[in-house]
């Protein structure tokens, strides 16, 4: 019976299950990007992203009062506050504590120690603190206090802020998110149009070598896009467009064009021929039929090659490295500001995170504005 048309197949659990993992693997680390884009630095390093509505434990060094914050009483003289307060760090609640990096947990909160300039320290389990001395206390900063506390969840836009925002060229993605724009869309809309032109003359228009043609075209796709670098970066270097934006748009084009054509001939080819027939018999010109009829019926395929190319083209590195050289950063694209990231802030995860979200966000508005037209797009020609 599972033959029988129209009846489910046994399997279908198991394509609902691959499709949940699926969906579940793609979800769950943009999730976390996300999440972790908010985190300070010392959540992420204490914490995964997962927990990041929970409190999290964290060893701290803080600071006492200084010592021009001191107030006789009586034959003492006594520092008191906040550990947390004076350190701006969101209240938490101190688990354990001690006088140096060797025992963090000497002390449990309410306890009382003898700090190395005989002077006794006490730290509640809000953070208070008060520290007393016989004699005059010395120096320009506070003792150092070492911390396990429970610390509530904190989000911050200081991460966005620093990366879209900050003057520092190491650390901003504003220059090299407009300058991915830069190179993305020209790089989408170039090759869409070049295609469309191509597809429908293979698709509707008699000459000889046609059937070659298609052919060529197929082959094309096969060709890996490392084989042609080199020598295409020679004759860009040789015509002078090997170093900006001209031939990086030219070289995405290039490496664009088959599957382009391939997808728009297929979908065109499907269109009815009655439609282009009835136009003909009326007397429109070839050019009349492909602006006014074929370019608005092949709309789903124009949009499932410009959502592929456009991600390509974001995410591309190797492209840009090797067709957009430039010294001086003023063209340097997003993936490559990333690179940049790992080599001079690799410690500062939440810069990291914070950069890869910036660049993913555009292709994830992109690709779920026009994801309707991508599977319509995909299967252009395949049933009859």
């Amino acid at each position: 019976m599972d033959n029988i048309a129209g009846s489910k197949s046994s399997l279908t659990w198991a394509v609902h299950i691959s499709v949940v993992f699926l969906v579940a693997a793609w979800l769950f680390p943009t999730l976390g990007l996300f999440v972790s884009s908010f985190r300070t630095a010392d959540q992420i390093a204490s914490s995964g992203w997962w927990s990041s509505l929970t409190s999290s434990e964290q060893n701290l060094t803080l600071r006492a009062g200084a010592p021009d914050t001191a107030v006789q009483e009586g034959d003492l003289f006594v520092i008191e506050g906040n550990l947390f307060a004076l350190e701006g760090v969101p209240e938490a609640t101190v688990a354990n504590w001690g006088i140096s990096a060797r025992e963090l947990g000497a002390f449990e909160p309410g306890d009382t120690a003898e700090m190395r300039n005989g002077s006794l320290m006490t730290v509640e389990a809000n953070g208070d603190f008060r520290q007393t001395s016989e004699t005059a206390f010395e120096g320009r900063r506070g003792d150092r206090i070492f911390l396990t506390a429970a610390v509530p969840p904190d989000f911050t836009l200081a991460n966005y802020e620093q990366v879209l925002l900050s003057g520092d060229s190491t650390d901003s993605m504003a220059k090299a998110f407009f300058n991915t724009l830069t190179v993305t869309i020209p790089a989408t809309i170039i090759p869409i149009v070049i295609a469309a032109f191509a597809a429908y003359a293979l698709a509707w228009m008699d000459f000889p070598g046609r059937a070659l043609l298609i052919a060529f075209v197929v082959g094309l796709l096969v060709v890996p896009l490392q084989l042609a670098l080199i020598p295409l970066l020679k004759l860009h270097l040789g015509i002078g467009i090997g170093k900006g934006y001209l031939g990086t748009w030219l070289a995405h084009t290039g490496f664009g064009l088959p599957l382009a054509i391939y997808l728009l001939r297929n979908y065109m080819v499907g269109l009815p021929r009655d439609i282009i027939e009835n136009a003909r018999v009326d007397g429109a010109t070839d050019f009349q039929i492909f602006t006014k009829i074929i370019l608005p019926l092949s709309f789903p395929a124009l949009a499932s090659f410009a959502i592929f190319q456009f991600l390509w083209t974001w995410n591309d590195l190797l492209v840009a490295k090797v067709f957009l050289i430039d010294a001086t950063g003023q063209t340097t694209v997003m993936t490559n500001q990333i690179v940049e990231l790992l080599g001079t802030r690799g410690g500062n995860w939440e810069i990291l995170a914070t950069a890869a979200f910036v660049s993913i966000s555009v292709p994830l508005v992109v690709f779920f504005a026009m994801q309707k037209y991508l599977v319509r797009g995909l299967l252009a020609g395949s049933v009859k």
